[in-house]
This record gives C-alpha cells, sequence and structure tokens, in this order.
C-alpha cells in the first residue's frame, strides 16, 4: 500500500510540474508565435551586468527640471495673512527638493556649484530650524536664495527641459 502511494504522490508531483511549465512557458507574442494572451515577457537579467534593485527604504530623488519646475510654482505665491508658513515652509521644502536633485544628478555636483553653494549658506543660516518663527527671521534669505537659484537655472535651460 506504501509504494501504491507513493506512485500517486510522484504522479500528482509530475502534473503540477507540468502544469506550472505550461503555464509559465506561453508562447511570447514578441517572437511572433501567434499567443497574445499575455504581455511579452521580460528577459532574465544578466546578474553581472544587472543593476542592483533600489531599496525601497529610501525614496527616490527628483530630476533636477522636476525640482525645478515645483521650485517655480512658488514664485508668484508670497506670504498673505495666516499662510506665510505654508508658504516659507514650501518654498523651504522645495529648495530642499533642488539641492538634493543637484547633489544625485549624473552631471555630479559641480556642475550646480553655484545654486549648490547658495544653498549651503541658507542651510548654514537656517541651522535645523525649520520652524515657522525661524524661516520668517530668515525670509530673504530663503525667498533670495529660490530666486536666485531661478536666475541661474533660466541661464541654464538645458538641465531643465
Amino acid at each position: 500500500m506504501h509504494i501504491r502511494q507513493g506512485r500517486t504522490a510522484t504522479a500528482l508531483v509530475v502534473l503540477l510540474a507540468a502544469t506550472l511549465l505550461s503555464c509559465s512557458s506561453s508562447e511570447d507574442p514578441q517572437r511572433g508565435d501567434g499567443d497574445t494572451s499575455s504581455p511579452p515577457r521580460a528577459a532574465a537579467a544578466d546578474p553581472t551586468t544587472a543593476e542592483p534593485a533600489p531599496d525601497a527604504s529610501t525614496p527616490p530623488v527628483e530630476l533636477v527640471r522636476d525640482a525645478f519646475a515645483t521650485l517655480q510654482a512658488t514664485l508668484n505665491d508670497d506670504c498673505t495673512p495666516g499662510a506665510c508658513d505654508y508658504f516659507l515652509g514650501r518654498v523651504h521644502d522645495e529648495l530642499s527638493g533642488l539641492d538634493a536633485a543637484m547633489k544625485a544628478d549624473p552631471k555630479g555636483p559641480g556642475h550646480f556649484k553655484e545654486p549648490l553653494a547658495w544653498t549651503s549658506k541658507l542651510w548654514k543660516t537656517l541651522g535645523d530650524d525649520t520652524s515657522t518663527p525661524n524661516l520668517e527671521k530668515h525670509r530673504t534669505d530663503l525667498i533670495g536664495t529660490r530666486d536666485k537659484i531661478n536666475v541661474w537655472m533660466q541661464d541654464h535651460p538645458d538641465d531643465y527641459s
């Protein structure tokens, strides 16, 4: 009786393996073999040339053009009564995002020497205090840095087009 159960189990394993193989080896429409029921499969990655998977815990850095676009969106805004904290916080956040994008850009941080120097000076001025009172105290520095970077970027359209 044990032999019969063993043969039954073996037959079941073979059947399951065959089913899995037939499911996973559907014909590829990229090869022109007629089956269009499934999307083309990606080629298996060559472990010697494949890039490592990004760390899921670290958000991707924006492209310079995207970060600059969101900074530019603050140009027509200003402090309004009761909303100055939002505006100054937003300018700070947009400058931070652009700073990170410039540092991570393939052209290298040396390409963005002036804007990175301006943000570095601003970060030293602000210190670790991003509270509304501190941002209001350094409002001129914050807005001035944004405006200088805007002018610099306008003179470097290849960096955001």
